[in-house]
């Protein structure tokens, strides 16, 4: 992987992801194509099927050739035909979080492709901090949609993945997410949700209804971010969500999707509802009196495309009624049309278009497809526990293995929501049995584990026999999941009195395996010295127990980091879900959240993992101080300024500058080192305690050692959002540090 400084990471992760909506559509039940000239030759004389015109030029030709209703047809995610034209109906709802999925209908499965790869879920992709690695995955994902369309199978607009920032542990949807750093997020063909999103349904509190109370300083450098990362960098698609933000529903309100995605960040696609948000605007807000209304406040507001049919039910009425223009209605569908174009829609039969036309069923679940998703849960999981280095066990000493626990023997579990049918599973039981002779005892029924279902007795003997013991616990979709929040971070049901219990029995070394999509409160089990070794597998993929297996035995050695902050039960009893502030508040006992603004003891913090071998750190070279020139009679050569203004700002030339730093492997087993650059700004603009400013995965073999450069650039790097919501470059002394080492930067004028 290459040098990656924080702003161009999103541009990179986007590189790999624009793949994701380079597919045609051929849906499974309608056989015809727009503009399939050699089907139709008289579809030549028609301006929006000329391939030589701009798709620009071709969406308008389009647009000015149908009626008032037609084009309201084109308002909603399942489009009608229009015969006269040739233009077939059309699913614009398909996802590919992890793969190619059958959520939304826009893809399926049959017996022809009854399968596709199934990656990790995102979060614990996330936690191999790999750009190459997303990018590989992107690739397959993309090559296996397009197959999978040229049978018939699949759409060409896919609406993933979720970048929201992971603010709060217990928000079922984390596991869909990158984590908790706001800059640091893959992005797809359709950034979701915009914004502030980050509640589904918490002690009755409904993402529906939810108003999120955000600050313009929170907005600026929390929730906004990876938005606008997303839109600047060519993205074709934002997906408005549910809540309001400080009282405006999201898909109603002008400023933010007019004004920032279309107008500030200029959005070169179109504007998407999540899933019947007008629907939920108007009937379970009750932000307009009427339907008509709420049709006209949303597509004024820069809203293209409904997902669900209140747009196609309900707009008519409204142009009718004299609450939105005809001409309004063309722009929303021409920025839809233009993406369509953009793709090859409406260029004929994809079988015929070069390069892909030849995929197909062949391409789908092969072998080098299967083993990136095994080698993605091997980067992904997270060592953070190895007393006197029980781990990596020795297989030819193991006479006999217990796998015990709710998740030892998962399937489904292991790749999450929005998931597709997989092309083979592996459990973690299966993976450890191949290596070594295996006892399994599932200990409860289920992840609820609730009294009746716990059964310990066997699971008790097991352990006191075997010479290890494996528990794989956590949760899955029936705790955590869309629509589902966690109120507690507490083992569910009575997983924890499982662990205790086997782990006080246990004859031999116990692996602590935690499947989840998010934190729960361990730290009783890393101080519990009956327990060895803990590791976070998240949601691994169809290959999730081969590749926990691989690690457990020491063919890979762990380099995964993660990618959230585990806190204590004392955090959620301390912190409604509800409140969005991000920054601490000491008068209130507000602790903050995110590795970015906890002022809390973490059990582990975002970014920490263990190898199997030590890796070293040294710094080659940083600058100790920049100066920074400013024009003569500055204010803040007088009034003693502790930032300076970015925006528009001439101050930034000369601040790009190199930190250099040795990586050495000292140990006996080669492996990839994370490299994380943190920076610790002053304590100006209640600015993060600290924030991640680039990372590195490096390979070496043992004692090797290999250079590391991360370019920065201060004015890009090293800034803040001030209480108004206004980037600054904090003057002063800034701490970088990776793992133990720490230098200093002063920034001065």
């Amino acid at each position: 992987m290459g040098k990656v400084s924080k702003s161009r990471i999103p541009l990179l992760l986007l590189q790999l992801a624009f793949c994701f909506f380079c597919f045609n559509y051929v849906a499974a039940d309608n056989p015809n194509f727009a503009c399939d000239l050699a089907a139709s030759p008289g579809l030549s004389a028609l301006g929006f099927c000329n391939t030589s015109w701009t798709v620009e030029a071709r969406a308008r030709d389009l647009v000015q050739r149908l009626t008032l209703e037609e084009k309201i047809g084109f308002l909603g995610h399942r489009t009608t035909a229009v015969d006269r034209l040739g233009i077939p109906k059309y699913n614009w709802w398909s996802e590919a979080l992890h793969g190619v999925s059958y959520v939304g209908g826009g893809s399926s499965f049959s017996s022809l492709i009854p399968g596709a790869t199934s990656f990790p879920q995102v979060i614990l992709t996330a936690a191999s901090f790999n750009v190459s690695l997303f990018r590989a995955i992107g690739k397959v994902v993309s090559t296996e949609a397009r197959a999978m369309h040229n049978v018939g199978q699949a759409g060409l607009t896919f609406w993933s993945p979720n970048i929201n920032v992971f603010r709060d542990p217990r928000w079922g949807r984390g596991q869909e997410t990158p984590g908790e750093d706001p800059l640091l997020l893959k992005v797809a063909a359709c950034c979701k949700h915009y914004t502030a999103y980050d509640l589904d349904n918490w002690k009755g509190v409904q993402r529906f209804t939810f108003n999120a109370v955000v600050t313009e300083q929170d907005m600026a450098d929390t929730f906004q971010p990876p938005f606008k990362n997303c839109v600047s960098n060519g993205v074709a698609c934002a997906m408005c969500s549910y809540n309001q933000v400080n009282g405006v529903p999201t898909c109603a309100d002008g400023g933010l999707l007019a004004g920032v995605i279309r107008g500030d960040w200029k959005l070169n696609g179109y504007i998407v509802s999540d899933c019947d948000s007008v629907d939920v605007l108007y009937n379970r807000q009750n932000y307009t009196a009427t339907p008509e209304d709420a049709a006209a406040i949303t597509i004024k507001a820069g809203l293209d495309l409904d997902c669900g049919g209140f747009l196609p039910s309900h707009t008519l009425a409204a142009v009718q009624g004299g609450k939105l223009t005809e001409a309004q209605v063309d722009t929303a569908i021409t920025n839809s049309f233009v993406v369509l174009m953009r793709l090859g829609f409406f260029d004929g039969d994809p079988r015929n278009l070069a390069p892909y036309g030849n995929l197909g069923p062949k391409d789908v679940c092969t072998p080098e497809n299967q083993e990136l998703a095994r080698e993605a849960a091997r980067q992904g999981i997270v060592l953070l526990k190895n007393f006197d280095d029980a781990l990596p066990l020795n297989a030819p000493a193991i006479r006999s293995l217990a796998v015990i626990g709710p998740n030892a023997n998962a399937t489904r579990t292991m790749i999450g929501n929005y998931e597709g049918i997989p092309c083979n599973y592996t459990s973690p039981l299966q993976g450890l049995s191949a290596v070594v002779t295996t006892v399994y005892e599932p200990g409860c029924a289920t992840v609820k584990c609730s009294p009746n279902d716990l059964k310990l007795d066997g699971a008790r003997v097991a352990a006191a026999a075997a010479d290890v013991t494996v528990l794989v616990v956590g949760g899955d979709l029936s705790v955590e999941s869309e629509g589902l929040d966690r109120e507690d971070l507490l083992y569910p049901g009575e997983q924890g009195t499982l662990i205790n219990e086997v782990a006080k029995v246990a004859k031999g070394p116990v692996i602590l395996v935690i499947m989840s999509g998010g934190p729960f409160q361990i730290k009783q089990d890393k101080v519990n010295e009956n327990i060895s070794s803990i590791l976070w597998a998240g949601y691994p993929g169809e290959a999730g127990g081969a590749a926990l297996a691989d690690i457990i035995f020491g063919r890979y050695n762990p380099s995964g980091r993660t990618p959230f902050t585990w806190y204590d039960q004392e955090y959620v009893e301390q912190v409604p879900m509800t409140d969005m502030r991000m920054r601490p508040d000491p008068a209130s006992d507000y602790p903050g959240r995110t590795y970015r603004f906890y002022t809390g003891n973490p059990t582990y913090m975002f970014g920490y993992g263990l190898s199997y071998t030590p890796f070293y750190h040294n710094l080659v070279q940083a600058p100790e101080k920049l100066s920074i020139t400013l024009e003569e009679g500055h204010p803040c050569y007088s009034e003693g300024c502790n930032s300076l203004e970015l925006s528009g700002s001439a101050h930034c030339s000369g601040l790009q500058f190199d930190v250099h730093l040795q990586v050495r492997n000292s140990g006996g087993m080669a492996g990839s080192q994370t490299v994380l650059l943190f920076n610790t700004p002053p304590a100006v603009h209640k600015a993060p305690r600290r924030q991640l400013v680039g990372f590195e995965k490096v390979f070496l073999e043992p004692n090797e050692s290999k250079n590391v450069v991360f370019q920065v650039d201060a004015c890009r790097d090293l800034n803040v959002a001030d209480e108004s919501g206004n980037w600054k470059l904090p003057l002063g002394s800034h701490v970088l540090h990776v793992g133990d080492v720490t230098h200093t930067l002063t920034l001065s004028i």
